[in-house]
């Protein structure tokens, strides 16, 4: 536990550090345009410094990253869960075969005659 807090700071403050620097570097502003038939003046626009308008692709592009690779392991969840209600149903016949075999064994030892110890003389 502890080494994964060193590494997430070993990993964290530089990234933090470089997310700082790169947004003190880059705060003029830009404008994007969502008009594709008007680029000179388009009728859709927002104007955001440059590192919120990097900073908010990468954010999108992890999110969509995220959801494609959930998308596409859907068949292995799919596959895991089978497989852990096929366990829990097997564990649950061996249990039932123990205590049947357990219960056998007694009724079998119940019946048995009991052992006599008796020598000739």
């Amino acid at each position: 536990m502890r080494f994964r807090k060193f590494l997430a700071g070993l990993i964290g403050l530089p990234l933090a550090l470089a997310f700082v620097l790169f947004a003190v570097a880059n705060r003029q502003s830009v404008t994007l345009g969502f008009d594709p038939f008007s680029p000179e003046a388009p009728a859709l626009s927002l104007s955001l410094p440059l590192f919120a308008v990097v900073l908010v692709s990468l954010m999108i592009g992890v999110a969509v990253g995220g959801c494609a690779a959930w998308l596409r392991q859907g068949k292995h969840r799919k596959e895991a869960k089978r497989r852990r209600q096929e366990i829990d149903r097997l564990e649950s016949e061996l249990e039932s075969a123990r205590r049947e075999a357990a219960a056998a064994r007694r009724s079998s030892a119940a019946a048995l005659p009991a052992p006599t110890s008796q020598r000739a003389a």
